[in-house]
């Protein structure tokens, strides 16, 4: 039996014990719907951010939205800032430690060193 079948035999035995309610049963039934429909909350056509709540509609723009998402922004890129910086200082050590000559001796047997060498013979 597929799910077509299946949902049409559920539907004729809902509306056959339908017909056998009594009118005032089914009076209270349709006022129990009318409540309940009033009741139902509206569908909202403003984009929401999922999860937070956060509304994005020019009525609803706050200033501690605005503050959240320069502090956001803020931290986001002073933490690349110092990403960086810290990159830069690596490199820097290696660099002035080739240019002064105080390598370990395992540095020259590195395999990346060898292949600098075979590509740059004349530095």
């Amino acid at each position: 039996m597929n799910e077509q079948h299946f949902a049409y035999q559920v539907r004729r035995h809902l509306n056959q014990g339908t017909m056998a309610l009594s009118p005032s049963v089914m009076d209270r039934l349709a006022a129990a719907r009318t409540q309940a429909l009033a009741h139902q909350r509206m569908p909202s056509h403003v984009p929401v951010l999922a999860g937070l709540g956060v509304h994005f509609h020019m009525d609803n723009l706050r200033p501690r939205h605005f503050l959240a998402a320069l502090a956001l922004a803020i931290g986001l890129s002073s933490g690349m800032f110092w990403q960086a910086q810290e990159q830069v200082a690596e490199l820097e050590e290696v660099d002035s430690a080739l240019l002064a000559d105080d390598l370990p001796l395992d540095a020259y047997t590195d395999q990346g060193f060898a292949a600098w060498l075979d590509e740059n013979p004349d530095e």
